[in-house]
C-alpha cells in the first residue's frame, strides 16, 4: 500500500506562540465572544431538515417543495431528477436545495444549464427569492471568476466556453429542461456527462417521452450504472415506458433518484380550472373561401391543403403568406391560387378576431394571453386589438433574450394582453394573469398542458379560465370535437394520455394527426379516421379505468 504524506500547517500555531511569547495584543474577551457566538449561528447543529428555511421567511413554500428538498438533500445525496408536473414551482425545489447547500458550505461554484430564453427569469428567482448572486453569462465573462454562473446549453458547450467548462470542479451543476437530453448520442449528452460536479439537478415534467431508454439515459448522468448499462436494461426491460409502473423493482430503483409531484396532490390543486369553448361561425365569404381551398386537388398535396384549411382559421393573413408562398415556388399554380387570394383580399376581418375582441371586452381590465399557432395571425390580432383601443405586446421565439423580459414587464405593467405563439409556451411565468385565450388549438396536447403552466401554476392564487375558440364547419371542428372533447383532453392529465399514446404505440399525436390527414383523399376520410383513432384511444382508456378499479378494489 502506497505511505500517506500528511503535512501540518503551522502558521496559525506559530503566530499564538510568538503572540504568547510577547505577550500581546490580544483581542478582547468582547470580540472573542461575537465571533464565537457567530460560529455557533452558522453551524448546522444536525443533517436533517432545511435550515436555509429560516433565511427565506419572506417566501411561502408548499409542502410538497419542502418535502422535495429535504428528500434531495438527506436520501438522494444531492443527485435527483425533478420531474413535477409543470406549473408545480421545480425552479423553486431547486433553488430551495442550492441554497441549503450553500448554507451548509457544500457549494460554493454552481452551474445552471437552462434554456436560453429562461436565463434571466433564473438568475432574477435566485436573486430575488434566495439572495443567491446568480449572475447570467455574458461574451467575455471568465467561467471561473464567478460563483454561480448561469447559461444555455448551447453556450456552454461551443469551442470557445466548452473546455473552460469541463476544467472546472464545479460542486453542483442544475440542468432545466432536461428531457432534451434523453438520446444518449447527442453531443448535448456528451458534454453534460463529462461534466465534474458534486451534485446534480436535472429537471424535467416528462422525464420519459416516448420510451423506457429516455429514463435510463437521464438517470446515468446522475448515476452511472444506477439502472445497469444500456444493453442488459435494454435486454431486461426493452423500450415499453409502462415497465416503471409495472415492474416493482424498477419503479423502486427510478424512485431512489426522482420525485414526481401531481397537481392532483398537492395544495397547488385548490386553484381550478374553468374550460370554455367558443363555438363560432365563418361569415358565408369566409366560409366559401374555406370550401374553395377544401375542393383543392392535382398539384397540392392533402398535408398542403390541410395547412391552408387551418391557416385560414387563424387568419386571412397567415393563408395568404402560404398561398403566395406556393406561387412563387411553383408558377404552375398560379391560375389556381389567384382567384383565392382575391377572394382573401376582400374579406374585410376575421370572425374569429372578432369575437376574440368581444370576449376580451367582456372579460373586463384583466390581463388575458392569447396564443396562437401563427405569426402572421399575431401580427394580425396585434394589429385588430389596437383597431378597437385594447393594448397588446407579441411574444415570440424570434425575441432576443432582453426582448422577451421586456415583453413581460411591459404585459405585466402596461398592456392588458400578450399575444404569444408557441415561444411562449415554455418556461415563462405569467402568475399575475388568470386569463388565456387559445386562438388556435395545438395538434399536441403535451403543448396544450405548457401553455396552460404559464398561468396555472405556483403563486397563482386565483382560479384560472380557458378559453377555446373554434369554428364550425372546418377541421377546428373535426379536432375539438373528436380530439380534446371526446378524448376530454381539456380535463385529462397528459402523462395519462402519454401511458395511453405508449400503449398503443404512438410515438407522438401530433404526428399521428398529420399522417392521418396526408394519407387522406378528403377531410371526410380525415374526419372518419380521426373518429376511428379517438375511439381506439378512449376504449383503452376505459380499460385501464377497469383494470385499475379491480386492481385497488380488492
Amino acid at each position: 500500500m502506497q505511505q500517506i504524506s500528511l503535512h501540518k500547517d503551522t502558521n496559525f500555531i506559530d503566530q499564538f506562540q510568538d503572540t504568547l511569547d510577547k505577550e500581546g495584543p490580544f483581542s478582547s474577551w468582547e470580540l472573542f465572544q461575537m465571533n464565537y457566538q457567530a460560529e455557533l449561528t452558522t453551524m448546522a447543529p444536525a443533517f436533517d431538515g432545511l435550515h436555509s428555511l429560516d433565511y427565506l421567511p419572506q417566501v411561502s413554500f408548499l409542502p410538497h417543495q419542502i418535502s422535495c428538498a429535504e428528500q434531495v438533500i438527506e436520501n438522494m445525496n444531492g443527485r435527483a431528477i425533478l420531474a413535477d408536473e409543470v406549473g408545480l414551482g421545480k425552479t423553486i425545489e431547486a433553488g430551495l436545495i442550492l441554497k441549503e447547500y450553500m448554507i451548509r458550505g457544500l457549494v460554493k461554484k454552481a452551474l445552471l444549464l437552462v434554456p436560453a430564453s429562461l436565463i434571466n427569469q433564473w438568475a432574477r428567482e435566485l436573486n430575488e427569492k434566495f439572495y443567491i448572486p446568480a449572475i447570467a453569462h455574458r461574451k467575455n465573462y471568465p467561467w471561473d471568476q464567478y460563483e454561480v454562473m448561469i447559461t444555455s446549453l448551447d453556450t456552454a458547450k461551443r469551442e470557445a466556453h466548452r473546455q473552460d467548462i469541463l476544467n472546472i470542479d464545479y460542486d453542483f451543476v442544475l440542468i432545466d429542461e432536461a428531457h432534451k437530453l434523453r438520446n444518449h448520442k447527442t453531443q448535448n449528452y456528451s458534454f453534460v456527462r463529462q461534466l465534474k460536479n458534486k451534485y446534480c439537478l436535472l429537471l424535467t415534467a416528462t422525464p420519459v417521452q416516448n420510451q423506457l431508454t429516455d429514463i435510463f439515459n437521464l438517470v446515468s448522468i446522475l448515476k452511472p450504472g444506477h439502472l445497469g448499462n444500456y444493453e442488459t436494461f435494454l435486454e431486461q426491460y426493452g423500450r415499453n415506458r409502462k415497465k416503471i409502473k409495472h415492474d416493482v423493482y424498477l419503479k423502486q430503483l427510478i424512485q431512489k433518484v426522482m420525485i414526481r409531484n401531481t397537481r392532483q396532490h398537492t395544495e397547488l390543486n385548490n386553484t381550478k380550472r374553468h374550460i370554455d369553448t367558443i363555438w363560432i361561425d365563418f361569415t358565408p365569404e369566409e366560409q366559401d373561401l374555406y370550401e374553395q381551398i377544401d375542393r383543392l386537388t392535382g398539384e397540392f398535396s392533402t398535408f398542403s391543403k390541410i395547412t391552408l384549411l387551418r391557416e385560414i382559421c387563424s387568419s386571412r393573413e397567415a393563408c395568404y403568406l402560404s398561398l403566395q408562398k406556393m406561387v412563387r415556388e411553383d408558377s404552375k399554380k398560379d391560375s389556381s391560387i389567384q382567384p383565392m387570394l382575391e377572394k382573401i383580399e376582400q374579406l374585410p376581418n376575421h370572425s374569429k378576431a372578432q369575437h376574440v375582441v368581444e370576449l376580451i371586452k367582456k372579460i373586463g381590465n384583466e390581463k388575458v394571453i392569447i396564443f396562437t399557432e401563427y405569426r402572421a395571425s399575431q401580427f394580425y390580432l396585434q394589429w385588430y386589438l389596437k383597431q378597437n383601443d385594447i393594448t397588446s405586446v407579441p411574444f415570440r421565439g424570434g425575441f432576443k433574450r432582453g426582448k422577451k423580459d421586456w415583453m413581460r414587464q411591459l404585459f405585466k405593467d402596461h398592456a392588458q394582453v400578450l399575444i404569444a405563439t408557441e415561444a411562449g409556451g415554455e418556461g415563462i411565468n405569467l402568475q399575475f394573469c388568470n386569463h388565456l385565450i387559445n386562438y388556435d388549438l395545438p395538434w399536441n396536447p403535451m403543448r396544450l398542458e405548457q401553455r396552460i403552466g404559464r398561468i396555472h401554476r405556483y403563486g397563482q392564487h386565483n382560479d384560472v379560465h380557458i378559453y377555446n375558440i373554434s369554428i364550425r364547419s372546418t377541421v377546428e371542428e373535426h379536432i375539438m370535437k373528436l380530439l380534446y372533447e371526446k378524448i376530454n383532453l381539456f380535463e385529462q392529465v397528459v402523462g395519462h394520455l402519454d401511458d395511453i399514446l405508449a400503449e398503443l404505440e404512438i410515438d407522438d399525436l401530433e404526428t399521428e394527426l398529420h399522417s392521418i390527414f396526408s394519407e387522406s383523399t378528403s377531410t371526410g376520410e380525415a374526419k372518419i379516421k380521426l373518429d376511428n383513432l379517438t375511439s381506439v384511444i378512449t376504449h383503452t382508456q376505459r380499460n385501464n379505468q377497469v383494470s385499475g378499479e379491480s386492481q385497488y378494489g380488492n
